[in-house]
């Protein structure tokens, strides 16, 4: 029995993608750690802010890279599996950026081929933070991941856990901007 846990961790450790040394994802509105402004907020559940995906610039990603997807994931969500902020997926690989705003179905501000797929919200497209009035800061992750296919074979009605399940199998590493919000 502990041969075979033994084996399964063995087997967990080495098929988890790698953090690419210099691999990083920025943005000039969301400071790593910080409080995520007005801006990006929801306008909607009580919450009255401008709901515009931020501005994100990327550099360092790992040889064989052939396409990106970003994720933006509140782990503290009170629903017991976290919240799908923002899924996209099939970013052309020679792509180093999302304007600011790009997260609305209507901007066409995507680069070409680029999918937003179904969040937590029912609909594709960004969704900014609004946790309860009075809950602890909650933890938002903007996780873009350097993948080693050119596309997912999915489309805009993937659920986010079906785009994590394709992202798990084809993730060559990951550039994580982490921040935080409360009301």
């Amino acid at each position: 029995m502990k041969k075979i846990f033994l084996a399964l961790a063995l087997f967990g450790m080495t098929t988890a993608p790698a953090v690419a040394e210099g691999f990083k994802l920025t943005s000039s509105q969301i400071a790593p750690g910080s409080k995520i402004g007005a801006e990006q907020v929801f306008n909607g559940f009580g919450c009255t802010g401008g709901n515009i995906s931020p501005e994100l610039k990327w550099s360092g990603a790992p040889k064989g890279t052939k396409s990106y997807a970003l994720t933006v994931f509140d782990s503290d969500a009170p629903t017991g599996s976290g919240w799908w902020h923002w899924v996209i997926f099939n970013i052309p690989a020679d792509t180093n950026g999302l304007a600011k705003g790009a997260g609305a179905l209507k901007s066409k501000l995507l680069p070409e081929g680029a999918v937003q797929s179904r969040t937590d919200f029912g609909k594709p497209g960004y969704g900014g933070p609004c946790p309860s009035k009075g809950d602890k800061p909650h933890r938002y992750s903007f996780t873009l991941h350097a993948l080693k296919t050119d596309k997912l074979p999915l489309d805009m009605e993937a659920s986010a856990a079906m785009v994590g399940f394709y992202l798990h199998l084809n993730t060559l590493s990951k550039a994580v901007l982490m921040a935080n919000y409360s009301r």
